[in-house]
């Protein structure tokens, strides 16, 4: 059984550490939660991956590996990820489980120094970061930028996102734009740099069997040199409670074979922070969330509509995002049964297998996070993000006693907002 504690190291610095002898390897994180803005996302996305080429004392790759091979083979990765409105940059590590050391010694301390070093003495020059080391990760930054329209089914839920929350923080993207991130020059991301180690607060997580007011040591002196601020910031969340009086159609034209409809809603205010949160995230199931969902056995399966069809919830900006791949003149047919499978949620039209089938899987799918270091890193950021301490097993437990009405309940809430059709170019 894992023990869930959260203490603050510094001021805006937060330690979570979930105590448990289940995994071999111990799992640390750090992570700079800031708020998500175009005008900073591309640089934001930029600095883990710079950082990642090198320290003061490993100044190249080599030598930074050398440096993991010596804690048995751990592995530290850059990772850029986007909680609501909150634009979360840093690392995530591995390595081996101070348990399982062949000859008794401490790895934790050594990891939590190296990753802090990653994060706190980068490799300079002139006063700024390296510029070979801007150039390389800029380019591939922008590779993964332009990369995204090769996966049109992602992209037309990014390009829904960014047409529904055109004037909202949670329409730029994660990793930045193309534009900005060429202009970057390596003392701008040295100034961007240090703003951020100021300025946002800080998630630091682990993992494994070591006691945690061992880690919380470990990491308060792997964290001294980071700057102190009493006010560091708390990215929050811009809720939109309704939709405009009719849904947004936006088209696109490109070379493609299949066309790609995805569906916009607002859930009426209804998010993570609300006690309706189980149901609503029971009604994204039965629409569309698992392979029980009306939008998979019925518009999918029973008549053939789609290639696919599915549905997300986005938890702190109160959306829901449907997907799905589609014969262009297949358009109305498809965003009309779409649209029916969703009024029959809310008009309570819910098979008794169908609620309990989805209540499996998501009680199910939420305790199988325990045996995943990586996902269980993954929800309590999540949480963190969003101001909430509800364990994995608690919000399982939310799921039992939801009933029929409850998620008929929910469904009503949604309301449509924007539609968004990828076309093939016409012959």
């Amino acid at each position: 059984m894992s023990q869930v504690t959260r203490r603050e190291l510094f001021p805006g610095v937060w330690l979570r550490a979930v105590h448990t002898s289940k995994f071999k390897s111990s799992y640390l994180s750090i992570t700079l939660l800031a708020p998500l803005d175009k005008k900073t996302a591309g640089a934001n996305a930029l600095i883990p991956e710079v950082l990642r080429r090198g320290t003061a004392v490993h100044p190249d790759m080599e030598s930074l590996s050398a440096a993991l091979d010596e804690l048995y083979g751990g592995a530290i990765e850059p990772v850029v990820r986007k909680k609501g409105e909150t634009q979360c940059v840093g690392f995530v590590s591995s390595f081996l489980d101070d348990a399982y050391a062949l000859e008794g010694e401490n790895i934790l301390e050594p990891a939590a120094g190296l990753l802090c070093e990653l994060l706190l003495k980068p490799c300079t020059e002139d006063g700024a970061f390296c510029s070979d080391y801007v150039a390389g990760e800029k380019a591939n930054l922008i590779d993964r930028i332009r990369a995204q329209i090769n996966d049109k089914r992602t992209y037309a839920v990014q390009r829904l996102t960014q047409e529904m929350c055109r004037y909202e923080a949670f329409g730029a993207d994660k990793l930045g734009d193309e534009e900005s991130v060429s202009a970057i020059t390596p003392g701008d991301l040295w100034q961007r740099y240090q703003a951020l180690l100021r300025e946002a607060r800080v998630e630091v997580y682990y993992c494994g069997s070591a006691d945690p007011d061992r880690v919380a040591e470990a990491l308060r002196v792997a964290l001294e040199k980071l700057p102190v601020n009493e006010e560091r910031v708390d990215p929050g969340c811009d809720v939109r409670v309704s939709a405009g009086p009719e849904p947004i159609l936006v088209e696109e034209a490109m070379d493609v074979s299949q066309g790609k409809l995805a569906l916009g809603f607002r859930t009426g205010g209804l998010t993570c922070w609300e006690e309706d949160y189980p149901a609503l995230t029971m009604c994204n199931a039965i629409f569309g969330g698992t392979t029980l969902s009306k939008l998979f056995m019925n518009v999918r399966e029973k008549l053939s509509l789609c290639y696919y069809a599915s549905s997300m919830m986005e938890k702190m900006k109160g959306l829901v995002l449907v997907s799905s791949g589609i014969e262009f003149d297949k358009y109305q047919t498809a965003k009309d049964e779409i649209l029916a499978q969703l009024k029959a949620i809310q008009d309570g039209q819910i098979e008794t297998w169908e609620l309990e089938g989805v209540r499996r899987t998501l009680i199910g799918g939420y305790l199988s996070t325990l045996d995943d270091q990586g996902r269980q890193e993954e929800f309590w950021l999540g949480q963190a993000a969003a101001g909430l301490d509800t364990t994995i097993e608690e919000l399982a437990a939310q799921f039992e006693t939801v009933t029929r009405e409850q998620v008929a309940a929910a469904a009503r809430q949604l309301v449509l907002d924007t539609i968004y059709f990828l076309k093939g170019k016409e012959g």
